[in-house]
């Protein structure tokens, strides 16, 4: 079967840290960019962060500067996202999602797409 499969999300504390997995099957993943998205209930679904399948290279959304690492372990097949010092701000449903090579930060740049997990973070 090919798709992605995020895990990892939940309810925690405003400060608390989180750390999202993706794994994908069926596609060659180590060639591939992998993206985080977000999207909170009734807003647009947003970019969060990149990582190339060309070069490794990173990228991020301003809002999670800082706090926020993308990293991937082409022998797992697998994508994560360390959320750190999280914020009500980042509550949402957060999905992986994969395309060639090369960091896109739209959603329509991105071929496949994971059905999300849930983050919310508390106050």
């Amino acid at each position: 079967q090919v798709q992605l499969v995020e895990s990892g999300g939940g309810s925690v504390q405003a400060g608390d840290s989180l750390r999202l997995s993706c794994t994908k099957s069926g596609l060659i993943f180590s060639s591939d960019a992998l993206g985080w998205f977000r999207q909170a209930p009734g807003k647009e679904r947003e970019y969060v962060a990149a990582i190339s399948g060309s070069d490794g290279s990173t990228d991020y959304a301003d809002s999670v500067k800082g706090r926020f690492i993308i990293s991937r372990d082409n022998a797992k097949n697998t994508v994560y996202l360390q959320m750190n010092s999280l914020k009500p701000e980042d509550t949402a449903v957060y999905y992986c999602a994969a395309r060639r090579y090369y960091i896109a930060t739209t959603t329509g740049a991105y071929d496949l797409w994971g059905q999300g997990t849930q983050v919310t973070v508390s106050s």
